[in-house]
């Protein structure tokens, strides 16, 4: 390529460069007293070139003042009256733009954004653009009422709100109302926001709202009104169920009323009673007897550690001896007594003996 052609490269290039580093701004802003409001200033970044500075000026009666600059040396607010009420974004690459809060009447004025680059041979290219704010003081405007998210028909119990929303010059004050018979209305609370804890029948009603600030010079605007229905159904409760201690597998029939079922405590402690008899069973067996004394085979039945209380039943026992036994028992659990001389227990009787000494009379 000849030196005719890298200079013609060279020219298109910095054409196009400074194409896409044109800024783009708006011609006039109308900003709201005591609100805030944004200067657009923006750009696309080129490759090759650096931002070397940025820069915002304001000019009021002939004069022009420094606001904001930013360098290398970082952020600068150069105006006593726009301390900690203007910012431009960080870390956000081809957005200048300057965001000035709290707007008073004196912020009206010609606002320029000034922006330089630095190409990569060390040539600067500058750009600006001025626009031109003005600030008003509005009054309050009519309100509207958003209800929340159930709606405006409501169960009893919910919890819900209405907020009142009105645009103008801040602070803007807020006031709720009831609408009762007679054409007459209640004062219900000050604030944005009317809010039920656990809404009851008593608080359906038609209610509206009331919005007014300085400039409107003590004249409210009122909203439309709203219909706030609470139903007379509940919210949903939720239901505690002990079915994971329930006895699993099919019930028996027994022709008897259904025996009450002990959750919690009450098996915990029914359990404890059947381990301390089934202990004192053994222990039974252990201890020294004499040759009269009655053998009995108790065979408890429970279902999935699920006892099952029937009141006054009285359940049959056998003596395994040919003596007729002098007392019956009664127990909740039902036992079986077999008799002595079938060969299974006989030979369970023969065991037993063998290992335990039997005491003679």
């Amino acid at each position: 390529m000849g030196e005719v052609g890298r200079i013609m490269v060279f020219v298109m290039t910095f054409i196009s460069c400074n194409a896409l580093l044109d800024l783009s701004g708006v011609q006039q802003v109308k900003g709201t007293w005591m609100g805030s409001t944004t200067l657009p200033c923006t750009y696309v970044p080129s490759e090759g070139f650096t931002e070397q500075a940025l820069s915002w000026s304001v000019e009021r009666d002939s004069r022009t003042s420094t606001i904001f600059r930013r360098d290398d040396s970082g952020d600068h607010i150069l105006l006593s009256n726009f301390r900690d009420r203007v910012s431009v974004p960080k870390h956000s690459p081809g957005n200048a733009s300057l965001l000035i809060e709290n707007l008073e009447m004196s912020d009206s004025g010609h606002y320029t954004c000034q922006v330089i680059w630095r190409s990569t041979n060390n040539s600067l290219i500058t750009r600006e653009v001025t626009t031109i704010v003005k600030i008003v003081k509005v009054a309050a405007t009519k309100p509207v009422i958003r209800a929340g998210e159930l709606g405006l028909t409501v169960p009893a119990g919910a919890s819900t709100s209405l907020t009142c929303e009105a645009s103008g010059s801040p602070p803007i004050s807020y006031r709720w109302f009831r609408s009762i018979p007679g054409g007459k209305v209640l004062l219900q609370s000050s604030g944005a926001q009317l809010a039920w804890d656990s809404l009851r029948p008593s608080d359906s009603g038609t209610y509206f709202c009331e919005a007014a600030n300085r400039v409107g010079a003590g004249v409210a605007q009122q909203s439309d009104a709203v219909q706030l229905t609470v139903t007379a159904d509940l919210l949903p409760t939720m239901l505690v169920s002990r079915m994971d201690t329930a006895p699993e597998g099919p019930v028996m029939d027994t022709g008897a009323p259904p025996a009450p079922l002990l959750y919690g405590p009450v098996a915990a402690l029914a359990g404890a009673a059947l381990g301390a008899l089934g202990a004192a069973a053994a222990l039974r067996w252990r201890r020294r007897r004499r040759k009269e004394d009655p053998l009995y085979e108790v065979a408890f039945h429970s279902s999935a550690g699920v006892t099952a209380l029937e009141d006054e039943v009285k359940v049959p026992v056998k003596c395994l001896h040919k003596e007729t036994c002098s007392n019956a028992e009664t127990s909740n659990d039902t036992f079986t007594v077999k008799d002595r001389k079938s060969p299974e227990y006989e030979n369970l009787v023969t065991a037993m003996e063998s290992e335990y000494e039997i005491e003679g009379i």
